[in-house]
């Protein structure tokens, strides 16, 4: 049996019983703090007891402190402590969460508590009445199953005296007075207790019931001694005392707000029921059927539209308005009531004005001009014509889209433009069908309605870069918009019911024609945009690029203003496109570093000289290429088609020793790699006409390749280029420098004709070279050019082999030479074009058939220098 002395064994050889343990002693040693001194007291309070975990709560001495007995094990400790001795250990658990805690998941200092009384609850549960009697902390666990005991020490209080405590005291009774003021949750008890406390420990012990944080709570039952209590509960109320006022100002704040609110609602409702009563207002629902009722006797609507508008707002009336029916039938009806059914705008059918705009929008692009100015022309003479649609073609930058907008301008009309550029969900057209939450009208509409009436411009850009998936195919949905025979009953899903689109311009833009579907393509009318030349990039950036630049950086002309002459080097070494997007960035770059010398409080360059120029801009970006100006063996000047305009490729070939093979490199596709091995086989059947040896061919070796290896290239146009190159690597001789071809060969050796003419020609003239040839059936295609796209140029038109053989490597004297400087007067009417296409000699070999499709690199060719002289 266990006496609950101090010097009975640590450490018994069985654990007792629950019904033989004499829990009590008549000595104990008790504490009177850490580190401090013992000394030996008498006490009738027994040492030795069950332990009570509390999970939440933190007990205190002469507290009253109820224990809910919500499990088995809690009612079975009670039960035992009563039987033997009345009381029970509380002590807090570490961790809150867990449920049967260990010795080491509790805390070692609590409380000594008496059992006053076990209630029962009406749920069939129990509740334990508790007292605190004295602080005590564990020294030795005495059993730790089924239940656990252990051995306690008492924990004697170092009293408060002095100054400062009574001061602390005083403090603490300020503070929580304060509190119980501040506290609207603390009841009228808590200030008549706070009354009746004079001990500055029960004090102390007091303010735990108003501290938040369960740690806190179990310092101030852990601190024994009284005057470092009372400062450590002092902290503790002025932390709840700043707490409590701010939450105060808080609610204080929602109230006034909750209150004004309150106060401003009933007063509206108020008014309402006042103004209903006089007759000055009415039902928002009446007025919302009275609104839409008005505007669809305004929409002027076809009969079809307005039947059915009648209907959706006879549904409206009966529909109520917590319905989610309701709000769609109404976002229709808006819809039906702002489309501009029968509002348009008047034409300006001036064409001397027209033209002014044109001219002062955009330099150069004189087919496109006509062309719009012929359709004023029509319009002019036969109001109701539906005309025709459309479709700018050309490399980036070159001002498709721009030019819809001045379109737009010369007719007077409303301008609406959006893009096509990766538009997969055929809805983006024609709409969704109202059974869809959220739907809406097709872009088509929703541009009718944002221009407000329906005979704008409406540009369709990139319409080439439309795709399709398993939502449907957006180019199809476009064949209904785009046809003059159709869309003068468009139907869109949502509205379901037919809007006249024939007064509508469509305008499309486009960067390559091969990718918009042949349907779509044969309904639109294409107006080729070719790249600028050199003088027209130096116009254009004078007369737009420059002031747009100069007004969008807060400059003037007093800051900055470049001669032609610099403009045309600008041009020449920092770009190489097709366009003038490129340009028009340089001319930005320029811009901005004058900006920030005037912001520096310099005094700018003003008329810019070449040397600043190159200051500003650091190093050219393109240069001639030095290597290029020699011609070697086995290089020959080709021309290419990119969807950016045209350019000069390079053919290198190489024969070395070996056994006859081919290697090709430089990223060719299929198309062009069967074009080499067709060169080679044509040069071997005719070895003797072009001085080969076969048994030499045979042992060597030939490497043929494309600079720019990462960019892929295909396509036949470059039939006779590897045939010059393979000739001039086997033979040693030299292909001219300023002579570039470009053509398909076939076995035999005929030359048929390719496409990108316009570019590949541009091409040629922008790097500088004097001699083009191409096949003799794109002749016609070159006539149609303007004069100054050839000017300088020598072209040759050739349709077998021996005559590109003739004039690469043997002079030229069996062909024809055509020189392409003529007189831009003489070249403007189709008459005189008839007359030098006539007047040239032509060749006597067979034409080939009708051109087939040009196959072409399927990325841009990287730029190359420019030879100009």
């Amino acid at each position: 049996m266990f006496d609950g002395s101090p010097t009975g064994r640590d450490d018994p050889p069985e654990p007792p019983h629950d019904d033989d343990l004499e829990l009590g002693g008549p000595a104990l040693v008790i504490e009177s703090g850490k580190g401090a001194g013992s000394v030996v007291v008498q006490d009738s309070l027994p040492d030795t007891m069950f332990v009570f975990p509390l999970q939440k709560a933190v007990p205190f001495p002469s507290l009253m402190m109820p224990l809910l007995l919500d499990s088995q094990a809690a009612r079975d400790i009670v039960a035992k402590a009563e039987a033997h001795n009345g009381f029970l250990f509380l002590v807090l658990q570490r961790d809150p969460e867990v449920e049967a805690a260990a010795v080491d998941e509790l805390h070692e200092d609590g409380v000594i508590a008496r059992i006053i009384k076990v209630l029962k609850l009406p749920d069939g549960g129990a509740s334990a009445m508790t007292q605190g009697v004295r602080r005590a902390r564990r020294v030795k666990v005495v059993r730790d199953k089924p239940h656990l005991v252990v051995r306690t020490r008492q924990l004697v209080e170092i009293p408060a005296q002095g100054e400062r405590a009574d001061s602390l005291f005083r403090l603490l009774q300020k503070q929580l007075r304060q509190l119980a003021e501040l506290h609207q949750q603390l009841d009228t008890g808590f200030a008549t207790a706070l009354l009746n406390v004079d001990d500055p420990g029960q004090l102390a012990d007091f303010t735990a019931g108003i501290v938040r944080r369960v740690e806190d709570r179990q310092r101030l039952l852990a601190e024994v001694d009284v005057e470092k209590r009372l400062e450590l509960a002092l902290q503790f109320a002025m932390a709840e005392n700043e707490l409590a006022a701010l939450d105060q100002k808080i609610q204080e704040e929602i109230r006034q707000k909750a209150e004004k609110a309150q106060k401003d609602y009933f007063l509206r409702e108020q008014l309402k029921i006042i103004r209903r009563e006089l007759g000055e207002e009415k039902d928002p629902r009446a007025q919302e059927l009275q609104r839409l009722e008005e505007a669809i006797q305004r929409a002027a609507m076809p009969e079809a539209a307005l039947q059915r508008a009648k209907e959706e707002l006879t549904r409206l009336q009966t529909t109520p308005v917590e319905s989610g029916e309701y709000g769609v039938i109404r976002n229709y009806l808006d819809w039906l009531v702002t489309l501009p059914w029968s509002v348009s705008t008047d034409d300006q059918l001036d064409l001397a004005r027209a033209e002014r705009v044109l001219d002062d929008d955009h330099y150069g692009l004189d087919e496109v001009k006509q062309r719009i100015l012929e359709f004023l022309a029509v319009r002019k003479l036969r109001p109701g014509n539906q005309g025709s649609i459309l479709c700018l073609a050309g490399p980036p930058g070159v001002g498709k889209t721009s030019l819809g907008r001045s379109i737009a301008r010369a007719m007077g009309r409303k301008f609406w433009r959006f893009s096509l550029g990766g538009m997969r969900d055929e809805a983006e057209i024609k709409g969704h069908r109202r059974t869809y939450i959220g739907a809406l009208p097709g872009r088509i509409l929703q541009g009718l309605k944002a221009c407000g009436s329906n005979n704008p411009v409406l540009l369709l850009d990139e319409v080439d870069k439309l795709g399709s998936d398993f939502r449907g195919d957006p180019s199809s949905a476009l064949l209904e918009v785009l046809d003059p025979e159709q869309n003068h009953n468009f139907q869109d899903h949502y509205l379901d019911v037919p809007f006249d689109l024939s007064k509508v311009m469509f305008l499309a833009t486009a960067n390559v024609l091969s990718m918009i579907p042949e349907p779509l393509r044969d309904r639109m009318e294409i107006l080729e945009i070719p790249g600028y030349l050199l003088e027209e990039k130096v116009q254009i950036a004078r007369r737009h690029l420059l002031p747009k630049q100069l007004e969008r950086h807060g400059l003037t002309g007093k800051y900055l203003s470049i001669a032609p002459s610099v403009l045309k080097h600008v041009a020449e070494d920092y770009t190489r496109e097709a366009g003038v997007r490129g340009l028009d960035k340089v001319i930005g770059r320029l811009c901005r570093k004058v900006a920030r010398q005037v912001a520096e409080g310099q005094k700018g360059p003003g008329r810019l000289s070449q040397a600043e120029m190159e200051q500003l801009l650091g190093r050219a970006r393109f240069k001639a290429d030095e290597r290029r100006k020699q011609a070697l063996p086995g290089v020959v000047q080709g021309l290419a088609w990119t969807p950016v305009g045209g350019d000069v490729l390079y053919v290198e070939a190489v024969a070395s020793e070996g056994k006859g093979s081919l290697q090709l490199t430089g990223s060719l596709g299929e198309v062009m790699s069967e074009s080499a091995r067709l060169a080679l086989s044509y040069l071997r059947s005719r070895a003797e006409r072009f001085g080969l040896d076969v048994q030499k061919l045979d042992a060597c070796n030939l490497h043929l390749h494309f600079p720019s290896g990462a960019i892929k290239k295909d396509g036949p146009s470059a039939g006779i280029a590897i045939a010059c190159a393979f000739l001039s690597a086997l033979t040693g001789r030299k292909a001219p420098a300023d002579l570039a071809m470009t053509g398909e060969l076939t076995v035999v050796g005929e030359v048929l004709p390719i496409g990108g003419v316009r570019e590949k020609v541009l091409a040629a003239k922008n790097f500088g070279l004097k001699r083009v040839i191409l096949p003799k059936a794109n002749e016609p295609e070159l006539l149609e050019l303007k004069p100054e796209l050839v000017e300088g140029l020598e072209v040759f038109f050739v349709a077998h082999f021996d005559e590109v053989f003739e004039i690469v490597f043997g002079g030229g004297g069996r062909v024809a030479a055509v020189s392409k400087s003529r007189s831009k007067s003489t070249a403007k009417s189709k008459k005189t074009t008839r007359k030098v296409s006539k007047s040239r000699p032509s060749t006597k070999s067979k034409s080939p058939k009708k051109p087939a499709p040009e196959p072409r690199a399927k990325a841009k060719t990287k730029p190359r220098p420019s030879r100009r002289r």
